[in-house]
């Protein structure tokens, strides 16, 4: 008995003094609906595609009292790039710093019809915790070769799989998905069967996991943690708005 309670006391202390080391290296993922995401690390926090509730994100909650060091957009349209504090906001392609962070936006049609329509959006590339990261929330055009070449191989891809006139539909994504080889695939932009606005056009998920046979498929709630050191391959995360 007192060699059981000796093991429970060494746990615990473990536990409270573990390495900073250790526990830096967890990535904690929170949906804030639509194609916007919290990302916290130890060292950063990074809010991704904030919107204002209109058009398709008008049923949901916008993302405020956040406290982030900085904001990724897709764009300046109010369903990805919505700043009313001005918080320092990258949205423009280009290659920026900072602090450790070195990010990559990368454009890309916002359309199927080379931008003509929507223009263009920025994908972003960046690391964090060791983990490579790209965005293509906002996108629905292809990728050129030099694009693909800076974007392949994410640990963790976010991409649009709904559909409509400025979203990737299951079977575009797919392929997007077969040429940058990701190891952890994040869908955004599809219909959970929730009542969205008469304008938006999103389909639900079907179609993506039909072509991503060889994608196990997580349904993961609103929060989730990864680590580098233990992260899954071919496999699909589904988060709840």
């Amino acid at each position: 008995m007192i060699f059981k309670t000796k093991k429970i006391l060494f746990f615990i202390l473990f536990i409270f003094f573990l390495p900073n080391s250790v526990l830096a290296r967890n990535l904690v993922i929170k949906s804030l609906g639509h194609s916007s995401f919290l990302i916290n690390s130890a060292k950063n926090s990074i809010l991704i595609n904030p919107f204002k509730s209109t058009g398709c994100a008008s049923n949901l909650k916008e993302p405020k009292g956040v406290n982030v060091d900085f904001i990724l957009a897709s764009s300046r349209l109010p369903d990805e790039g919505y700043n009313p504090k001005n918080r320092l906001m990258f949205v423009e392609p280009g290659i920026y710093q900072f602090e450790n962070i070195l990010l990559n936006g990368i454009p890309v049609p916002h359309d199927r019809v080379n931008g003509r329509r929507f223009g263009m959006a920025t994908v972003w590339s960046w690391e964090q915790n060791g983990i490579k990261i790209v965005h293509m929330g906002g996108a629905a055009g292809d990728i050129d070769i030099n694009s693909q070449i800076i974007l392949s191989r994410p640990d963790i891809l976010f991409i649009s799989i709904g559909g409509g006139n400025k979203s990737y539909d299951g079977q575009e994504a797919s392929r997007i998905v077969e040429i940058l080889k990701p190891n952890v695939v994040i869908p955004v932009h599809f219909s959970r069967g929730e009542k969205t606005n008469k304008d938006c056009d999103f389909s639900n998920a079907d179609l993506f996991i039909e072509n991503m046979k060889d994608f196990k498929v997580k349904y993961v709630g609103k929060k989730f943690q990864i680590n580098s050191k233990r992260m899954d391959q071919n496999t699909i995360y589904f988060f709840s708005n």
